[in-house]
């Protein structure tokens, strides 16, 4: 039996971005009051994909309802261009979205996709940046029935979220919080930043972009505005702090590939037992690696 399917070859036979217009006129705006309550998870009619919920279903709806032929979209997974999720991903939006450029650099991107990263370059004013989310209410760890969540998100109530990092101190000295980490934004509403790493995290406070979070199982969207607030959950005594991939000899390590120590490094086990570390944002790392190539010769050139 053939299970091997392809979409019509006829543009008019499908709508441009596969949602019908319907479908992604609620999706917008739904976005815009998203964006209006910064930090509030708005609920959305979510639609049925092609793919399995999980792999970016809430995502890549943003995605389709905001992309335009003027677009250019990136589309990452755990900060690379070229992994499975991302790639098949980046193919289906261009399948049902024909004429949308795509591309591998995050600076020339208007429209970028993620899913458990946010890119290393600071983003910009006129970029806006759709996070895929598994689970979007922090609450859920400490409160089981959605109705009372609510209650608690309108109230301001995280004391319960704040007794679980309490404990999590006393038992290990320390938040071990190591994604999802509980965020304040605005001042008022926590959210579920996606599972980027705590290093991800200062680049959500006042960045210039729009960053959209979206959870296709969850039926929620939620945002993050730019110029807006998003202060981790801490304590006066015990700050907030981030990966610094530091060795036992307190040096930071560097990336194998571009030697970069100011990046978030992926652990690489190698057959042997050994370790190394090379940079999760395949564009940063690529870039780090051609000024590097360019700056060789120039010295050459100088000292010569």
């Amino acid at each position: 039996m053939n299970t091997h399917y392809e979409l019509p070859q006829d543009e008019a036979a499908y709508s441009f971005g596969f949602l019908d217009e319907f479908a992604k006129r609620e999706i917008r705006r739904t976005i815009l009051k998203a964006i209006s309550i910064p930090g509030y998870q708005t609920p959305y009619a979510s639609r049925e994909m092609p793919m399995g919920r999980g792999f970016g279903t809430g995502g890549l709806q943003l995605t389709l309802s905001l992309v335009g032929q003027d677009d250019v979209l990136k589309v990452i997974d755990q900060g690379s261009d070229d992994s499975v999720n991302a790639v098949n991903l980046r193919h289906f939006v261009q399948m049902t979205c024909p004429g949308v450029q795509t591309t591998e650099h995050t600076a020339d991107a208007s429209l970028i996709q993620s899913r458990h990263r946010v890119p290393e370059k600071r983003l910009t004013r006129r970029q806006v940046l759709v996070l895929q989310v598994p689970y979007p209410d922090p609450l859920v760890i400490v409160e089981a029935s959605e109705a009372r969540r609510k209650i608690m998100h309108g109230e301001g109530d995280y004391a319960r979220l704040l007794t679980k990092l309490y404990e999590d101190i006393v038992k290990f000295d320390e938040i071990t919080i190591s994604h999802r980490y509980p965020t304040r934004i605005a001042g008022h509403y926590v959210i579920d930043p996606s599972p980027i790493p705590r290093y991800d995290l200062p680049a959500l406070h006042r960045s210039e972009a729009l960053v959209l979070l979206a959870a296709g199982r969850e039926k929620k969207i939620y945002a993050v505005p730019p110029f807006t607030t998003a202060d981790p959950l801490a304590f006066d005594d015990v700050p907030f702090r981030v990966e610094d991939f530091r060795d036992e000899h307190g040096q930071r390590r560097c990336c194998v590939r571009c030697d970069s120590t100011a990046s978030f490094l992926d652990e690489i086990l190698a057959e042997d037992g050994s370790k190394s570390y090379q940079c999760s944002d395949s564009d940063y790392c690529n870039e780090q690696l051609l000024e590097s190539a360019v700056a060789v010769p120039m010295a050459g050139k100088d000292a010569a």
